[in-house]
């Protein structure tokens, strides 16, 4: 979760909305190799898809089946709707959330489909989003397509 985090500071550093990612995967002899880390990018590019999740992905570039199916991703927020779809689309087994109190997203639909799904409740992620929605609620809105 730590280089999730890291991401979520880096993009609101950058002026973007502060949401990590990492992609984590377990090698062959149980040691865990990050993957990816990257952060939610739709102010900084522009992009209506570069979510934490997304953006992580593709940082990851293109995977074997068999990788993602080993694999965990850590997000500090919640994963929304297009977020959940990717991680059900690439069938990542397992997913840690930061938090989901400022925005609860798939979290249930990703369980009915047999994901594991672990949510920590951290402090400094509840942190990081309360003050950026409270200070940027617009921002915020467009990022979850409300108007």
């Amino acid at each position: 979760m730590g280089a999730a985090i890291e991401q979520a500071k880096k993009s609101l550093l950058e002026g973007g909305i502060p949401i990590g990612s990492a992609l984590v995967a377990q090698e062959a002899g149980g040691e865990l190799k990050l993957l990816a880390a990257s952060h939610n990018q739709r102010i900084q590019k522009n992009s209506p898809i570069l979510h934490g999740e997304t953006a992580t992905l593709e940082q990851a570039g293109r995977l074997k089946a068999s990788v993602y199916r080993k694999s965990t991703i850590y997000t500090t927020l919640s994963p929304c709707d297009m977020c959940t779809g990717t991680i059900l689309l690439y069938n990542i087994p397992r997913v840690v959330i930061g938090e989901n109190k400022t925005f609860l997203g798939g979290e249930e639909y990703l369980k009915s489909r047999g994901v594991e799904v672990v949510v920590l409740d951290d402090f400094e992620c509840k942190k990081l989003m309360a003050q950026f929605i409270q200070e940027h609620p617009e921002e915020w809105n467009e990022d979850i397509g409300e108007p």
